[in-house]
């Protein structure tokens, strides 16, 4: 019978867990007074209660002898993790392993004579620890990667689901377009019957007329007459198998005008719905895009020059949105940002601020954002009734009544350190200053108010051929200050000033509405009717539809159907309503599915029908063809629910 190696019996005994600790040693003499070497260095392979098991490279060989004969005991101090000092012990060796093909590379077998009880205990709970983690951490890796695929497959779903959505509303568009066409042409049809039938109606009185008259003659002239008689008579019995003909197809095209009107009431109603649901999507856009730390909103997602900027400006839309829809948490959110947080320059706040930390992103000041801020704060302080940050709308107000006390007209420059003036910044401060003269009674508002229409009625508005100029001494078309003119001040206010508010929007239709073929981002084309940002004959890049701008302009459209319809003028109140609808509609081919990761194929609008180009006033739209962009989505989202920012409801 084979003698079994006494190592194996003594590894059985007390060796546990794998686990590699390095150790420093020395090995003494039998007594335990001398040291027989100086510190060498080794590494746990095992480890247990009782002892531990240690590797050892480049061992001399009269040191092994030693050991392997029983007589050596090893002085050890055990390196332990984020352990301050080493563990000291003492064993005694109780067996020794050379390694095969490894030179003098021993295992030793060590049973500890003298170990701190709790040092033993650490030793033991690392080593557990460490026995444990790979499993553990493979666990937890498996259950990440399944929590990560589940999770990609619902996004995958959502998304999927989102852009069939908008392809939907694409898809029934385009349907509830071509049956309008079909009505207009059904129309013209009919028009053109009906022309006829009356013409044959002429020549059939004609010719039973003179049918009479032969009759009369016939017995006077019977030969000759009798001839005219019988061609008569076939003339009208022609006209009148014509007239006959005409008329059946009136009829049936009575009859397929109905079947289209049909079809056209069943488009409209899915198209209605859809379109809600779309907006639906565009407002939950919204909501994803802000930052949870600090309440800003990524005004645009696509553009990686600007993406992690947000506009104060379309900060402010986005805070009129959340608090439209009684979202007051997420509004609050961006309001202590400004509050507390923003960095200003002499109490005015930056263009821009970065979406990720809040740091500027942009060191203009201009008069324009912050006035539209002032204007989120007094919408969001009427509705939530709220009125912890009415102080901080009223330093925004002081802010911009001392610019405005800088001139002798009353009027507001684009900035503390510009000297151009803006209709549209005057607009925004004529719509804020009366907004806060509502809230608080103020006089001072009130005064400010009608100093900045002093100065529009003196510099902007023109009752000659151009309406409304684009500021102070500057004859450019801006789209914008046509449909502000509207919203901001109202029609009736226009005309008690003189203005005409249907030449307004007439001026603006004419010269800015452009219908283009809009590329959508999965290629395919469809025509959109919309605003320009200026006069396409005086932009040389063609016509380019702006998001915002058209969907304040059918805001505008809203504004003047409402004001017809409270004079009595219904029809012409259906007609501006029907302009409306008609843009509004259009405008809902341009909507896109949100690029992004974090946008989940959301439902959203771009800046402009194209990317990065000139806008005519300054400025390009961003680049890539699916930008999403806050200004267009939240403000074709107030057309939608017929809600007008500059006035307080």
């Amino acid at each position: 019978m084979t003698k079994k190696d006494p190592s194996h019996a003594e590894r059985r005994k007390y060796i546990r867990l794998d686990s590699v600790f390095p150790v420093q040693f020395r090995v003494l003499a039998p007594d335990g007074l001398c040291f027989l070497s100086d510190w060498l260095q080794g590494f746990t392979c095992n480890v247990g209660k009782g002892g531990i098991c240690l590797e050892i490279n480049n061992f001399k060989a009269e040191l092994a002898e030693a050991v392997k004969t029983g007589s050596a005991k090893l002085s050890l101090a055990i390196e332990m993790p984020l352990g301050s000092h080493p563990i000291n012990a003492r064993a005694k060796a109780m067996w020794l392993k050379a390694v095969e093909g490894e030179g003098n590379k021993y295992i030793i077998g060590l049973s500890y004579e003298a170990i701190p009880a709790e040092a033993n205990n650490r030793i033991m709970r690392i080593a557990r620890t460490k026995k444990l983690f790979g499993p553990v951490a493979v666990i937890v890796i498996i259950t990440l990667a399944i929590g990560f695929l589940f999770g990609s497959y619902l996004n995958y779903k959502l998304i999927t689901g989102n852009k069939a959505l908008v392809d939907q509303l694409i898809g029934i568009l385009q349907e509830s377009q071509i049956a309008k066409q079909q009505i207009k042409q059904i129309y013209k049809e009919r028009e053109d019957l009906q022309i006829k039938i009356s013409t044959l109606k002429t020549e059939l009185e004609a010719a039973e007329g003179e049918k009479a008259k032969l009759q009369e003659k016939v017995k006077v002239e019977e030969t000759r007459a009798t001839k005219r008689l019988e061609e008569a008579s076939v003339l009208v019995d022609k006209i009148t198998k014509e007239k006959n003909n005409i008329q059946d197809k009136l009829v049936a095209l009575q009859s397929k005008e109905n079947r289209v009107a049909e079809e056209l009431l069943r488009l409209d109603q899915k198209k209605a719905t859809l379109e809600k649901a779309n907006l639906d999507k565009m407002y939950q856009w919204v909501k994803i895009h802000q930052n949870p730390r600090n309440g800003l909103v990524m005004s645009f997602e696509g553009d990686g020059d600007i993406a992690n900027w947000s506009f104060v400006y379309d900060q402010s839309l986005a805070l009129i949105a959340y608090t439209y829809f009684g979202d007051f948490s997420r509004a609050k959110k961006i309001l202590d940002f400004f509050e507390t947080k923003a960095k200003r320059v002499d109490g005015k706040f930056l263009n821009a601020y970065y979406c990720n930390d809040g740091q500027p992103s942009e060191y203009v000041v201009h008069c324009g954002p912050n006035i539209w801020l002032g204007i989120a704060i007094v919408q969001y302080t009427k509705k939530s009734q709220d009125n912890s940050y009415l102080e901080l709308a009223e330093e925004i107000a002081a802010q911009v009544i001392r610019i405005q006390n800088e001139d002798a007209d009353g009027g507001i420059r684009g900035g503390p350190e510009v000297s151009w003036y803006a209709t549209e910044h005057n607009l925004d401060a004529y719509s804020f200053f009366n907004m806060l003269y509502m809230l608080t009674k103020k006089e001072q508002y009130l005064k400010a108010r009608d100093k900045v229409m002093n100065w529009l009625v003196t510099h902007t508005y023109d009752k000659g051929e151009l309406p409304i100029k684009r500021g102070k001494g500057d004859s450019t078309i801006a789209t914008d200050t046509y449909a502000w003119s509207i919203a901001a001040i109202g029609p009736e206010k226009l005309e008690a000033l003189g203005m005409n508010p249907d030449r307004i929007m007439e001026f603006a239709e004419k010269n800015c509405a452009v219908e283009i073929n809009f590329v959508r981002p999965e290629g395919k084309v469809v025509k959109v009717k919309g605003f320009d940002f200026a006069p396409q004959r005086h932009v040389a890049r063609g016509g380019v539809i702006s998001t915002e701008w058209t969907a304040q302009m059918i805001l505008s459209f809203r504004i003047l159907a409402e004001h017809y319809y409270k004079k009595g003028m219904v029809a012409k109140a259906r007609s501006y309503d029907y302009k409306a609808d008609d843009y509004l509609a259009s405008l809902g081919n341009m909507v896109i599915s949100s690029p992004s990761p974090s946008g989940q194929g959301e439902s959203c609008l771009p800046y402009a029908s194209e990317d990065f180009v000139d806008t005519g006033h300054g400025w390009s739209t961003p680049r890539g063809k699916s930008t999403g962009s806050v200004s267009g989505t939240t403000y074709t989202i107030f057309a939608f629910h017929k809600f007008n920012p500059l006035e307080l409801q």
